[in-house]
């Protein structure tokens, strides 16, 4: 398959919410209470909300600049690609790298919705979330219908709450909700525990995928005092081990045979050693009392959709993963992201492995698709989906490393002549 046929179909890319976030979606009474976009020092805003702080480290919003740049220092949207924070700007990204869909995690709340779980007003909390949830399916999805997956975030401190706003966004459409992929890093029940078997009955239920998204894993581990931040980039995705152990080595997967579970941004490479681990302990087991005959693998499979952005080795054993199991990511605009040549990447990648074209379209489309229940041409009739055709509509969209510098100086000007 040459490059340009390929359709792309990304299931984990991040925005930087604009300041406008709340402004339509929030209760009057409630607006002087939303969470702010607050300019700080050298013009890098944070989110104010509750005493609490948030603000994007500059890993999170690279798309474009030279590495050199790269660091974990705040950064301010003036010097980010606007395609970070403007849904306009990244459609024209998208078309410019050849991605037909994407799945855009949220940044302010965290991952997972993690930072409102920390605010002291629970009343108030959960009004922004369904806040944001609108202006997310509303706004930055609605914009461009059938270019985007809706992802939902839940009030994670009450299950009854969750289980409320689950049902408000399937009543929206809305097919996916990121979760914590270790809750109990945050000082949540895990999924052993039991806590959150009735909010998994009803995702199971509505059909719902669960994505559990790496990050708060990584508290998990105790790392050495003096290790770096390449150590967290590193083995951050290898994390996702843990999150598959627990759910399918307790009684998780097995309780809800219709629970669908996203790994996201977790990697595919460890999947066949932790499969064959798995099962070898299945096959020995002498004191763990679990009757149930199937194997950890065959459970897998019947469950779990594990999401690369780049794994040549991974690629290569795709068969002991399962070929129906395996979806791409960009990631977009981290730094683990490849755009604007994911396409060319990823190509080389299957290339590499000797995959088929059958197994290509199911890699990097089809099995998203069908996981999260959505149809890719809806919208983009099939011809017009892949790589080159949206290619050959966004040609005048600069793709070349720019400075921070550089989105500074142009941020500024715009606003200087709008003024």
């Amino acid at each position: 398959m040459n490059i340009g046929d390929l359709i792309l179909v990304s299931v984990d890319d991040h925005l930087i919410e604009p300041p406008d976030v709340f402004d339509n979606h929030l209760p009057a009474k409630y607006l002087d209470r939303a969470p702010k976009l607050v300019p700080g020092p050298n013009g890098v805003e944070r989110w104010v909300f509750q005493d609490m702080e948030i603000g994007s480290v500059g890993l999170n919003a690279v798309a474009s600049w030279p590495k050199e740049e790269w660091s974990l220092d705040p950064v301010g949207m003036a010097e980010m690609r606007p395609g970070c924070y403007d849904v306009h700007h990244r459609v024209r990204d998208m078309d410019a790298a050849g991605i037909l869909m994407s799945m855009c995690f949220p940044t302010m709340g965290g991952f997972s919705g993690r930072a409102f779980n920390d605010s002291a007003d629970k009343e108030l909390t959960g009004v922004v979330i369904s806040a944001y949830n609108d202006w997310h399916i509303d706004e930055w999805c609605g914009a461009y219908p059938g270019r985007f997956i809706p992802l939902g975030v839940l009030p994670l401190w009450d299950v009854d709450a969750c289980i409320a706003e689950l049902r408000r966004l399937a009543a929206k459409g809305v097919r996916a909700v990121t979760f914590p992929e270790t809750p109990y890093a945050i000082g949540l029940p895990s999924f052993q525990s039991g806590h959150w078997d009735p909010l998994l009955k009803v995702v199971s239920e509505l059909g719902v995928v669960l994505c559990l998204h790496i990050g708060l894993g990584i508290r998990l581990l105790q790392q050495a005092p003096d290790s770096s931040v390449d150590n967290f980039i590193v083995i951050a995705g290898q994390i996702s081990a843990i999150t598959a152990s627990d759910l399918l080595l307790g009684p998780t997967l097995r309780k809800f045979p219709d629970l669908r579970i996203a790994l996201s941004e977790g990697g595919i490479g460890w999947i066949p050693f932790f499969l064959d681990r798995a099962d070898r302990h299945h096959n020995n087991q002498v004191w763990t009392g679990n009757r149930d005959q199937r194997l950890p693998s065959e459970v897998f499979k019947e469950h779990v959709l594990a999401c690369f952005i780049t794994d040549p080795s991974g690629l290569q054993l795709r068969q002991q993963i399962g070929v129906d199991n395996i979806a791409w990511e960009c990631d977009y605009p981290h730094s683990d992201s490849n755009w604007p040549h994911a396409a060319e990447e990823l190509h080389e990648e299957l290339w590499n492995a000797n995959a088929t074209d059958e197994e290509i379209h199911k890699i990097t489309w089809q099995n998203s698709c069908r996981f999260f229940g959505v149809d890719p041409f809806a919208t983009v009739p099939r011809e017009q989906a892949t790589v080159a055709a949206l290619r050959a509509g966004a040609a005048d969209v600069d793709t070349s490393e720019v400075s921070r510098r550089v989105w500074r100086e142009r941020f500024e000007a715009a606003q200087a002549a709008a003024s």
